[in-house]
């Protein structure tokens, strides 16, 4: 075999490995999250730099990918099926084959084996591997690729531009990296999800439930107002904390007749008698924002964040309390059934 026959063999190896590279980079940018790249570079990973600003640009890096794998098939098209072709003619010739047979014999088979392993080599096994470790891949392939698109800028850019000139004439607008997916879709990743072991019961319980939370109201989880415990405004302090001791809640709403003017906190309450203050029971009495019965849960859990309560009440569509609702309550939605170190049993109505 001489040196000729060798170096092209070597240039058919490694131009291979080039159509690798880049459709191992194709799959691999595309499949990555950028929230995880946002992850690994706020722990300070330098790879995830460079991979996010490749990840960033998909349109631009996705045609550095189409550039490279057509410069390297064309190359493998010059280059690999004459080598091998030219290996296997002098067998062909020393076994007496006609000549126009032999010819045909040498290309056929030259283009099998050449297609082949441009096919298994250079596509599918690094598409793979691209697929099933995309964040991997992405961090180790984002870097030349990232050289190789900054070096090719001219030529990336003439294309681009033609091809958009090209796009737009059909209305086709440039993709984006982030795909968005519809409720109905998340659903669907979630339940797959729990199926491939990715996620337990337990979070699957807690996604379900934030799914729903969306379409439920108040009127659904409030402490309807015959179940309230309430504290009536002008109740001395002795009878106060006898009921605060049968109770031992949080957070009891005071009353004035018929209207829910506020909530008083147990414990500034017991912290303010310890400490000698006299204060009155109204002094003592925090307002209390009101929310009709058909609001929804997401929306005054927002509201109630956002002023900073614990508890609020909820009132028919004509203005007249019917109810409560607390954070708990709303929280419960989502993960489940919430105890107070400080109550055993039974359960609270509020806190």
């Amino acid at each position: 075999m001489d040196g000729m026959i060798v170096l092209n063999l070597l240039l058919v190896a490694l131009f291979i490995g080039l159509t690798a590279f880049f459709v191992g980079a194709e799959f691999a940018i595309l499949k990555v999250r950028m929230s995880r790249l946002d992850q690994l570079i706020a722990e300070g990973n330098k790879k995830a730099v460079k991979a996010k600003k490749v990840a960033q640009n998909l349109d631009y890096y996705l045609s550095a990918c189409q550039l490279g794998i057509t410069i390297t098939a064309l190359v493998l098209g010059a280059l690999g099926e004459p080598t091998v072709e030219r290996m296997l003619h002098p067998l062909f010739t020393r076994m007496e084959v006609p000549e126009t047979l032999s010819t045909v014999l040498s290309y056929a088979i030259a283009l099998s084996i050449i297609t082949f392993l441009h096919v298994v080599i250079g596509e599918l096994a690094p598409k793979t591997l691209a697929i099933q470790f995309s964040e991997k891949m992405t961090l180790l392939l984002a870097p030349p690729l990232y050289g190789f698109g900054k070096a090719m800028n001219p030529v990336i850019f003439v294309l681009n531009h033609s091809a958009r000139i090209l796009l737009r004439l059909f209305g086709v607008k440039p993709s984006g990296h982030e795909t968005v997916y519809s409720e109905e879709e998340l659903k669907l990743i979630v339940d797959q999800s729990y199926k491939s072991g990715e996620i337990n019961q337990t979070e699957l319980e807690y996604l379900k439930n934030i799914f729903d939370f969306e379409d439920r109201i108040l009127k659904e989880i409030m402490i309807p107002k015959a179940k309230m415990v309430t504290i009536e405004a002008n109740l001395p302090v002795s009878l106060v904390l006898e009921r605060l001791e049968r109770h031992s809640f949080t957070r009891y709403p005071v009353a004035d007749g018929q209207q829910l003017i506020g909530y008083i906190n147990s414990k500034e309450l017991l912290t303010g008698i310890a400490a000698g203050r006299n204060r009155s029971l109204q002094e003592m009495t925090h307002p209390m924002p009101s929310f009709k019965e058909t609001s929804s849960i997401r929306d005054v859990l927002i509201e109630m964040q956002r002023i900073r309560v614990h508890m609020a009440i909820v009132t028919t569509d004509i203005g007249v309390p019917c109810g409560l609702v607390t954070m708990e309550d709303i929280l419960e939605e989502i993960v489940g059934d919430i105890r107070d170190e400080a109550v055993i049993a039974p359960k609270p109505v509020w806190q």
